[in-house]
């Protein structure tokens, strides 16, 4: 039998995100916050592409984005409900990490192969902040897919799309548990 992480594997068993709106302050610093992000960037990454990167958002620019968002959505059409939403999740933030993909031409890994391992950083990040003892939640929103927003605000290349904004602080209260999938609903065993 190899060996086993038990500590690791319950972990996994019993992660659960922390919803943004019940976090708060302190948040990690720098230099906690570079052991995440080095957890997060041990990703699988096939052709060693590092098709993604980080933009590590404090208070100044969070609130700058928030400040940024009615105008936009006004300009987008986007309802009232749904702008008030997007500037609470920057108004309300101490820190947020967005996560970038960023593909490389190749010619042996294919678009959607570095799209998956966007993903997985943003999974990896969120879980390295709760495996530290930290509140995280993995989010998005209109704005993080708007490119005028992300290239004017975030300063993304056209080719570079946010795969997720990662919240993390302090957690106010544990949330619930919630319902999990159905394993033998959703797995097919084949000899």
């Amino acid at each position: 039998m190899p060996p086993r992480n038990d500590a690791a594997l319950e972990f996994l068993l019993t992660r659960r995100s922390r919803p943004a709106k019940t976090l708060t302050g302190p948040v990690p610093g720098r230099a906690e916050l570079d052991t995440l992000l080095t957890a997060a960037a041990r990703t699988p990454d096939h052709g060693k592409l590092e098709p993604w990167r980080f933009i590590v958002l404090g208070p100044e620019t969070l609130a700058g984005l928030a400040a940024a968002v009615p105008a936009r959505g006004a300009e987008l059409g986007i309802e009232p409900e749904k702008i008030a939403k997007m500037q609470a999740q920057f108004a309300d933030a101490g820190l947020a990490v967005a996560v970038v993909e960023s593909p490389s031409d190749s010619d042996r890994i294919p678009a959607i192969e570095q799209t998956y391992s966007a993903g997985a950083v943003c999974l990896a990040l969120l879980n390295a902040a709760l495996a530290a003892g930290w509140g995280a939640n993995w989010l998005s929103g209109w704005a993080a897919h708007d490119r005028v927003f992300v290239e004017t605000r975030l300063g993304l290349a056209p080719q570079e799309r946010i795969a997720g904004l990662i919240h993390i602080g302090t957690e106010t209260s544990a949330p619930p548990e919630r319902p999990r999938p159905d394993l033998a609903a959703i797995t097919d065993w084949r000899p």
